[in-house]
């Protein structure tokens, strides 16, 4: 912004230099700092933390390894993971999800991103900030779903401002890695004739699913639907 704007007013700033290794030890020293704040409120307010994979046992037990810990009231909240999007493996390498997304070892060239939704438009900003080429392909007719269509319009034409593509009533089908990068079967989502797309990246962001399964709900009676939620 201050490149682009600033030498109308006499002021030249020279070009940004990216040290993407820094900017990626910043972002875990921040999220270290998080979690070891939270450790401290812990020992601070006597609550003891337990490591591991918990489930329930049956009412008032939760087996985390070979402990099982006893209460009077258990509070199920293990949040979501990434929405799988069928036929399609994520590595977090080539293929991620929006945790790999944030781990990349270097800029892509061509990122293209699954889902048309507020995390996968902001991680498609921020790559596409830093130099890579970026595609969305949305099922639906416009991205971000459920918000208002005004926001939406202007949102829209802001990113396509920024270098942003769009492949909107689109659905993906297959991705398939090649020695130069992958390749991504795209088809309109109502039907129609299929197109290939080119990426280094390819970031699925579909949404969430409940963190639900294997947790021994059905001990206690308590039953979820198709998509696991309760």
């Amino acid at each position: 912004e201050a490149g682009a704007n600033f030498a109308d007013m006499g002021i030249e700033v020279s070009k940004p230099k990216l040290n993407l290794k820094q900017m990626l030890a910043f972002k875990d020293e921040a999220i270290d700092g998080n979690t070891k704040g939270i450790e401290f409120l812990f020992k601070k307010n006597k609550i003891e933390w337990v490591k591991g994979e918990g489930q329930i046992e049956g009412p008032g037990k939760v087996k985390v390894g070979d402990r099982t810990l006893e209460a009077k009231n258990i509070v199920i909240a293990t949040g979501s993971g990434v929405a799988k999007l069928p036929g399609v493996d994520i590595d977090e390498k080539t293929i991620v999800s929006s945790t790999g997304a944030l781990e990349l070892g270097k800029v892509p060239g061509k990122l293209l991103v699954v889902g048309g939704g507020v995390i996968g438009l902001e991680l498609g900003s921020v790559w596409g900030r830093l130099g890579a080429e970026v595609t969305v392909v949305e099922f639906l007719d416009n991205i971000l779903p459920g918000m208002d269509g005004e926001v939406v319009k202007n949102f829209t034409r802001t990113l396509k401002k920024q270098g942003f593509s769009f492949k909107l009533g689109t659905k993906v089908t297959k991705v398939e890695k090649q020695k130069s990068g992958l390749k991504v079967t795209v088809e309109p989502a109502k039907g129609g004739d299929a197109e290939e797309l080119e990426a280094d990246i390819v970031l699925v962001s579909i949404g969430r699913a409940p963190y639900t399964e294997g947790l021994g709900l059905d001990k206690v009676g308590i039953a979820t639907d198709k998509r696991g939620r309760i």
